[in-house]
């Protein structure tokens, strides 16, 4: 009897113990382990590599030796080969403006360069005749009599006057507003201005409005904003337009962007729609740093717009869009593809500097902000305006002394050493837009500024060289929202016909990459939580088919994006099926091949250098062929 109750005994305990086991291997923790590819931290001052990354529950748990993770980190352990791919912190675009994408790509591109677009590209127009030819064409395909048809990317230095009088000859009928390449001015045909129901004496006195050219820029383009609003907002349009700018963002592997200056226009409505993209839980996360000059606009005083910003974000974030606390946007000089931008020795060819805001309202705005310790970013481009910045700083600095304030110049299309060295001294940091000078030196060489200033465009050696942190940004769409472009472009410093200019304002790959990663989240104050890949910081990886310090620095930009890992889970892209890549010449990209203007076939460039003896460069074989950008 009594062995018999033993043995139960025994079985009954044997029997929980292994409920137990099975309990507890049940309960392990799930993980994915990153290993067999180049993974590059980008911590510490130059590439530094792991061979392997343990997430867990979205965040890094481990980056180390590989066997390390394996033995110490017990778990039911999903294993991801990066079959040597190149593996980094997710990308991160810290100036980037949604509704200008929404509308850009919701509607007609005509611009000077091509555009990439997710359903091909926009091929760039240079001249007067082919602009007007093509804007045509896009009224034909694409305009309504009841809604007005934006056509973003005129520029009178490539593509000669407009006004109204033009429009309404080419377009009588059919609503039609032309955003220019800056996205800071617009022209309106009749037909848009009456179904806007926009009147004259709304805009009497305002000195940035031309009413009998239909031309409204800067201050008076921000005057329109209520009237444009509903067409600029409209949601089937806006919602497709955003679609699009997901997958860009997927494409080019942003798991992170921040949009400063928000709203543009209308919070309720940019909001809302902006919402509805991401409640589709795309790959990547939203940040927002808030408007103080259209907030103040709409709620009556600083102070009134003040309460809405601190008050915002624990009525509006969400798991994926964020509104940075304590963080405010402010506007210094015009725009630098209006060449409106405030310099000091000014234009030639009748160009004028504009001010976004009247210097004494920025003043006010500035005094203010610096008091309350907000975090302030300053859309600040030409020499004059980094300069009105600097000064105002330095007398903030005298009456309300901060440290680590981290106060950000955005874009700085032109600044000099000495106004360099006071950033530094002022703790003033940037961020960048490095496209300027591919897009802009050569033609404004010739016109506005000049060589030696046209040639000299966003510096940033001189930033490198002072220690002053600086992230590189698209502001799409003033440069498309192509994270290794930038880098590229901030690397080579050559211009849209491939010829090398500043090559002493060349910066190295890992500052390049940094800019991108780990300093675009310093920009944001978001350093401790993503831009390297370190323990406790959110698991967003972008993968890529090439190692960017491994490559030549030439191929930078054209190292396809494998996929992303964001918040832990991986999102990869559909690899190229090789012929499925043809652009509009018919030439298959992944095979090797590039149209030629000069030969007028599709060529590989490299048999074509070694037949014509150039160089196996990308601007050599341009050059030789005569291809334009």
């Amino acid at each position: 009897m009594k062995q018999g109750i033993i043995k139960m005994m025994a079985c009954v305990l044997a029997a929980a113990g292994a409920t137990t086991l099975m309990a507890a291997k049940t309960d392990l923790p799930k993980q994915t382990l990153y290993y067999g590819g180049d993974i590059v931290t980008m911590e510490g001052d130059k590439p530094e590599y792991v061979e392997a990354v343990m997430v867990r529950d979205g965040k890094i748990i481990y980056a180390g030796k590989k066997a390390d993770a394996v033995n110490n980190y017990a778990g039911e352990t999903q294993k991801v080969d990066l079959k040597g791919k190149t593996m980094m912190p997710g990308f991160i675009e810290p100036h980037l403006h949604p509704l200008i994408a929404a509308i850009l790509l919701s509607g007609d591109i005509i611009a000077p360069h091509d555009w990439n677009v997710p359903d091909g590209i926009k091929k760039g127009v240079e001249g007067h005749d082919a602009y007007i030819k093509r804007l045509k064409e896009s009224i034909a395909k694409y305009g309504k009599k009841d809604d007005v048809l934006f056509v973003w990317g005129y520029h009178q230095l490539w593509h000669g006057k407009l006004d109204r009088k033009m429009l309404n000859e080419i377009s009588p009928d059919i609503p039609v507003a032309v955003l220019h390449r800056s996205f800071h001015e617009v022209f309106l045909n009749d037909a848009a201005i009456k179904l806007m129901k926009i009147k004259e004496a709304d805009y009497k006195g305002n000195p940035q409005v031309e009413w009998d050219k239909g031309h409204f820029f800067e201050g008076g383009w921000q005057a329109l904003a209520p009237k444009i609003a509903p067409f600029m907002l409209n949601p089937v349009k806006y919602k497709k337009g955003l679609a699009d700018m997901t997958k860009l963002m997927e494409k080019n592997g942003i798991t992170t962007i921040d949009e400063p200056g928000f709203p543009n226009v209308d919070f309720d409505m940019e909001y809302n729609l902006l919402k509805s993209e991401m409640d589709k839980k795309p790959a990547y996360e939203i940040y927002n740093i808030l408007n103080a000059g259209q907030l103040t606009a709409v709620k009556g005083s600083l102070d009134a717009a003040t309460k809405f910003m601190e008050e915002a974000p624990a009525k509006y974030n969400t798991d994926n869009i964020k509104i940075l606390p304590k963080q405010v946007k402010l506007f210094a000089d015009g725009a630098i593809y209006s060449l409106a931008m405030q310099m000091k020795e000014g234009y030639s060819d009748g160009f004028k500097g504009q001010w976004m805001t009247p210097i004494d309202t920025f003043k006010k705005q500035m005094r203010y902000y610096w008091n309350k310790g907000y975090k302030i970013h300053i859309h600040a481009n030409g020499d004059l305006g980094v300069q009105l910045c600097l000064d105002t700083v330095c007398q903030l600095q005298k009456e309300h002394p901060r440290k680590d304030h981290r106060l950000t110049l955005h874009h700085l299309g032109y600044f000099t050493a000495d106004q360099a060295d006071e950033m530094k001294e002022l703790g003033i940091e940037a961020s960048v837009n490095p496209y300027y000078l591919w897009a802009l030196s050569e033609k404004y060489a010739k016109y506005g500024l000049g060589p030696k200033r046209a040639h000299n465009l966003v510096p940033m050696k001189l930033l490198e060289e002072r220690g002053i942190p600086f992230s590189l940004h698209s502001d799409f769409g003033m440069a498309p929202a192509e994270p290794l472009t930038l880098a590229w472009t901030a690397v080579n410093r050559v211009t849209d016909k491939g010829n090398p200019v500043s090559q002493d304002q060349r910066i190295d790959v890992f500052t390049a990459m940094k800019g991108i990663t780990i300093n675009a989240a310093r920009t944001l104050n978001l350093e401790n939580e993503i831009g390297s890949i370190k323990k406790g910081k959110t698991a967003n990886f972008t993968i890529l088919e090439e190692n960017p310090f491994k490559v030549g620095k030439m191929h930078i930009k054209d190292i396809e994006v494998a996929g992303v890992v964001f918040r832990g889970e991986p999102k990869m892209r559909k690899p190229k099926r090789v012929g499925g890549d043809k652009d509009a010449h018919g030439c298959i990209g992944s095979a090797g091949y590039k149209w030629c203007a000069k030969t007028n076939r599709c060529e590989r460039p490299w048999e074509l250098a070694k037949k014509e003896k150039f160089e196996k460069r990308a601007e050599a074989f341009d050059a030789f062929c005569g291809n334009r950008n």
